[in-house]
């Protein structure tokens, strides 16, 4: 199966192709852009065709990081990869931002991403690598709870937040990872919808609004 995977919850923006039966990435093209998602992705995704030598029509599946994020980026990504989809017939799948940051690595792990306003997005997993818990959003007062009565490693950029002497890391994504991911997801369960954790910063303002006649 030839999957293209797709990452624009961060300032990266990135496309690969990958084929599960080899457990081979093919091509890959992306640039740490900080923003103009929108206007750069569709390049990615052309420049790592070009790399797989492949076609569009050669893909077999799309999977796509759906948070949590950059509220923007991720609403990129994710039209993108149901635009994708629904032209090329083939099924989608949604890859958590948290769950590509554990994988690969030694568990039982919680992963951290360090959301601001004194926040952390957190969902730790089990020694194989499952979800142990679902994705939430916590205080880091609260997180740092959480962390205390844990006793697996930490990760992420929020760890350093919620543990002393933990290391500092980014929460960049490899895309290779999230192609990996996405072919092993079953596309019933993990829609490709964005993941959003925290409510948006623009709100209606009620007083202002004009009476319908």
């Amino acid at each position: 199966m030839i999957v293209l995977g797709i990452d624009t919850s961060g300032t990266g923006c990135a496309a690969a192709l990958y084929d599960s039966q080899t457990d081979t990435v093919l091509g890959a093209a992306g640039e740490d852009i900080g923003r103009g998602h929108a206007e750069r992705l569709m390049e990615f995704v052309d420049g790592a065709l070009v790399a797989a030598k492949l076609d569009l029509p050669s893909i077999d599946r799309i999977a796509v990081t759906v948070g949590p994020g950059s509220f923007t980026g991720i609403r990129v990504g994710v039209a993108a990869a149901r635009g994708l989809a629904l032209a090329l017939g083939v099924p989608a799948v949604g890859v958590t931002t948290l769950s590509a940051l554990a994988a690969g690595r030694q568990g039982p792990l919680l992963v951290a991403i360090d959301a601001k306003r004194d926040e952390v997005y957190w969902q730790a997993f089990a020694a194989d690598g499952s979800e142990a818990t679902s994705p939430a959003i916590a205080s880091v007062e609260d997180a740092r709870s959480i962390a205390e009565a844990y006793e697996g490693a930490l990760a992420g950029s929020g760890a350093a937040l919620l543990r002393e002497g933990a290391a500092s890391e980014t929460d960049s994504v490899f895309i290779a990872t999230v192609a990996r991911l996405g072919a092993r997801l079953d596309p019933a369960t993990h829609l490709p919808k964005p993941l959003y954790l925290r409510g948006p910063d623009a709100k209606p303002q009620a007083g202002f609004a004009i009476r319908r006649a």
